[in-house]
């Protein structure tokens, strides 16, 4: 088979499953959207209540007090200064402190990938969609010995339908995309300052000893 006929043989299909692919990744892309957003507000605590409570008992050698208000958080923030805390140096607990960021990191990113993705490639499939059902009524134009009629044109403007769609589709992708890395990052960064308290403390209490 020729690969002519083989492309002609695709563009037979139309752009109608191009449509109800965009609309199927559409679905899987708000799921993702709204679980990520649902997590995001689950792990959120107040950070500045959070900052001064620490400092406080820090600065009173409340070490405890200081576990049981990071225990007592469900903020990623808290989680990465805990495994700090449990350290016996501040080489330590930097080391720690490192690697629980990156484990939340990877946590609070989990299926943003597919996001970034859709928001990138949408647009050309809704293209690939455009350009199949051209195809199809170029081939049925040919057909019809180049006379128009409603059929036709209702597949060019089906054909059209496809980049729109695709657009619609990306667009929201990428702006929650960029919206939950800028939350992670805000919030890794809030981790990493506090964490700088911590190693401080550490510090201190080495001064002293």
């Amino acid at each position: 088979m020729a690969i002519d006929e083989a492309l002609r043989g695709f563009a037979t299909l139309g752009a109608q499953w191009v449509l109800w692919l965009l609309v199927a990744l559409s679905v899987v892309a708000l799921a993702i959207i709204i679980e990520r957003s649902a997590l995001l507000i689950s792990v959120r605590d107040d950070y500045g209540k959070l900052r001064g409570e620490l400092r406080v008992f820090l600065a009173r050698g409340q070490t405890e007090q200081a576990l049981q208000r990071l225990d007592e958080s469900p903020s990623c923030e808290a989680r990465i200064l805990r495994a700090g805390m449990g350290a016996s140096t501040a080489e330590e607990a930097e080391e720690r402190m490192t690697g629980e960021s990156e484990l939340q990191k990877l946590y609070l990113e989990r299926r943003l990938a597919f996001l970034g993705t859709l928001g990138n490639n949408a647009p050309f499939i809704g293209l690939l969609g455009t350009v199949i059902g051209i195809i199809g009524a170029f081939h049925q134009l040919d057909a019809s010995a180049g006379r128009l009629s409603t059929g036709l044109m209702a597949e060019i403007g089906e054909a059209l339908i496809a980049t729109a769609i695709g657009l619609l589709v990306a667009l929201p992708a990428v702006a929650a995309f960029n919206f939950f890395q800028r939350v992670i990052r805000v919030r890794l960064s809030r981790a990493n300052a506090l964490g700088r308290e911590i190693l401080a403390h550490f510090h201190s209490n080495l001064e002293r000893g």
